[in-house]
């Protein structure tokens, strides 16, 4: 099935990209099951429950350049898998990095997701 040019399975990855593209934290986390599990890749617990996926998202997306390009995307069963180059405002400046996200869907939501993090580029410095 697909909503809107989108498979079901990939649907609320996509609303979740538009959400954090946006910084709108309501809107990003209807896309989030209550009970989520947020990881570092490929095990480390970041973040356990939407309470505390809300929390961690809060603080990021007070950065104004905040946003995430989908490169590639592919789903198999209930996952999704999502190439990205995430730009962002660093501890060391602004700047990018690759990221893969792997998302399990279920009931339509999020319960589970890994990112496996690139090393960040940082922008040049601006001269004047």
């Amino acid at each position: 099935m697909t909503i809107n040019g989108v498979s079901d399975v990939e649907f609320p990855v996509q609303k979740q990209l538009e959400a954090y593209n946006d910084r709108n934290i309501e809107a990003f986390m209807q896309w989030w099951a209550d009970d989520c599990e947020y990881y570092e890749f490929p095990s480390r617990l970041l973040a356990s429950g939407a309470t505390e996926v809300r929390e961690r998202h809060v603080a990021r997306f007070s950065e104004t350049n905040l946003s995430g390009k989908l490169i590639a995307r592919i789903s198999v069963g209930n996952m999704v898998v999502d190439q990205e180059v995430v730009t962002r405002t660093f501890p060391d400046g602004p700047g990018e990095i690759d990221v893969v996200a792997i998302y399990e869907i279920g009931n339509g939501k999020i319960e589970k997701a890994w990112f496996k993090m690139g090393t960040p580029r940082l922008h040049a410095a601006k001269t004047q």
